[in-house]
């Protein structure tokens, strides 16, 4: 149940704010923003964050559904920040005079775009990355704390705390680290293969 939120709201949070860091590199204006929403929703405390979706699913339907949207939000808008933010670097700051020398071509802004700017992100996504995915387990773990009685890393720490299993739930604390080390080291894995491929 933590690895489906954990996965899920990393995906969804990491794409929207990929699309949101294009958009704001397309139209500057009105994306930057979007930008400074996003950031600002970051910088709230995820304690506060998570009962607050918690409450607002509460109508949504069955428990486990309800619960796992809402955890699924939490951690989608604590990982979209540091995507949107890092993206937006990316695809912005590019080498000095890439895009003068693209121009020279004759490329178009699309072409400027798709050869040149999103290749120069991928650096960027992939760090990202690398704060969102422990982002996403912190996250997760604190919702399933505060969620309803659903079954889940961080609902199994506050149970065997509340009864006094400590040694339980230490483990429960470990198996949440492990989840958080094991998609990191796949991360590292992936961003083996592209710095070969695309020297990332």
């Amino acid at each position: 149940v933590t690895l489906i939120v954990i996965i899920l709201g990393l995906l969804i949070g990491s794409l929207l704010g990929y699309l949101l860091a294009i958009f704001a590199a397309i139209f500057p204006k009105a994306g930057s923003g979007g930008l400074t929403v996003v950031s600002a929703f970051n910088s709230i405390p995820i304690v506060a964050v998570a009962p607050i979706f918690i409450n607002l699913t509460s109508e949504f339907g069955d428990l486990e559904v309800r619960s796992t949207i809402a955890k699924v939000i939490v951690v989608a808008l604590a990982c979209m920040a540091t995507m949107s933010l890092s993206a937006y670097r990316g695809l912005t700051e590019l080498k000095p005079f890439s895009e003068d020398l693209m121009n020279s071509y004759g490329a178009s802004k699309f072409k400027t775009f798709i050869k040149l700017r999103l290749p120069n992100s991928i650096k960027y996504v992939i760090t990202a990355l690398k704060v969102s995915i422990p982002l996403s387990v912190i996250s997760t773990v604190v919702s399933e704390y505060f969620s309803e009685r659903v079954a889940g890393v961080g609902r199994m720490i506050r149970d065997n705390i509340l009864n006094g299993q400590y040694s339980t739930a230490w483990a429960y604390i470990v198996v949440a680290c492990l989840i958080g080390l094991v998609m990191y080291g796949i991360l590292m894995i992936i961003n083996g293969i592209l710095a070969k491929r695309h020297k990332v």
